[in-house]
């Protein structure tokens, strides 16, 4: 009987599907299998490195399944762990000194034995805060045996020096991105700019942009994003300004503009959201090139949607995304995809 097939399972904030399966054929991936929140895809030693790079992804992992792979079995067996270990810790041994192992029943006298061949064998410390993180599950009806590629998500960019309460996720800004038609503009706004994580992604997925330029008027999140503009390597390319869009700042015309909007907890108790969103898309019907998209991202989608319909705007998609917030909470935002009406 053939041995399971080693696998890379790269999970994805639910609803972003569609962004991470363009971003995976547009690198050569070989896609096995979907289900809601992960894409299953063939595991290849020219493939690992780019898994590293992937900006739509949130976590990946080298797993194996088989009905087998409960941790009795892997007890005895623990050669079939060490597999994908020896794949995640060859390619770089320093960045590996702690370990944890996410599975039910982790007290018992089987995982203890797996956490002991784990500390002996690859000289790791087990930790809660750990940088090698073994998962042993049974989501379905078949168990998995996996390791996290990386000690950190791959949404934990390296140019987030600060992270700014209420921050977007650098894989929503990717996606956001991706509907921005980049491949075709020379010209890029984020309006609302706060860490500027739609404009650092911008300027590194596309180096070749002409203009990519930012605004907000609070001079806390301007002060705190050029540190991570810094440490991305782009301050000379990104033009962030303090202003507020009240006053209708003029930097131009754009082929694409988008924007992190405002809501909830980031809205000051005085300030009226609906006037805010309307001034929002009316400077927008004005500094948006003719063929140009305006993507905006928000939970507060049915209003900005009503303020859209009476526009100049015409809403040309839409992505329901569903996100966890810390108090174990759900958020349903939307990404909105809209270009100016003939």
């Amino acid at each position: 009987m053939n041995e399971p097939e080693i696998k890379i399972k790269l999970s994805y904030i639910v609803g972003l599907k569609p962004v991470v399966l363009k971003e995976l054929k547009q690198l050569n991936f070989q896609i096995l299998d979907e289900i809601d929140e992960s894409t299953f895809v063939s595991f290849s030693d020219d493939l690992f490195s780019k898994i590293k790079h992937l900006r739509s992804v949130a976590r990946a992992y080298v797993v194996l399944q088989s009905d087998k792979y409960h941790p009795a079995y892997l007890s005895k067996h623990k050669s079939v762990l060490g597999s994908l270990i020896g794949i995640v810790v060859e390619g770089d041994k320093k960045a590996f000194k702690s370990f944890r192992i996410n599975c039910a029943g982790s007290d018992s006298s089987e995982v203890r034995s797996i956490a002991k061949y784990v500390q002996e064998t690859y000289e790791l410390e087990e930790r809660e805060e750990a940088d090698l993180k073994i998962h042993i599950i049974k989501p379905e009806d078949i168990w998995e045996i996996g390791i996290q590629i990386t000690p950190r998500p791959l949404s934990v960019r390296d140019y987030k020096v600060v992270n700014m309460s209420g921050a977007m996720d650098p894989t929503i800004a990717y996606s956001v991105n991706s509907f921005c038609n980049l491949d075709q503009a020379s010209s890029y706004l984020n309006v609302f700019s706060g860490s500027s994580t739609l404009l650092i992604e911008a300027g590194q997925s596309f180096p070749n942009m002409d203009k990519l330029v930012g605004f907000d008027n609070n001079k806390k999140h301007l002060s705190l994003s050029v540190q991570n503009i810094k440490k991305a390597g782009l301050i000379k390319r990104i033009e962030l300004r303090e202003a507020d869009i009240f006053d209708k700042p003029d930097f131009g015309k754009f082929d694409a503009i988008a924007s992190d909007l405002p809501f909830g907890m980031l809205i000051s108790k005085n300030e009226d959201l609906e006037k805010l969103y309307k001034t929002f898309v009316e400077y927008c019907e004005k500094k948006l090139e003719l063929r140009g998209r305006l993507v905006v991202y928000t939970s507060e989608h049915e209003l900005i949607e009503s303020i859209l319909l009476k526009s100049h705007l015409k809403i040309i998609q839409s992505l329901q995304l569903k996100l966890i917030t810390n108090a174990n909470a759900y958020l349903r935002p939307k990404i909105i995809v809209c270009e100016l009406k003939n």
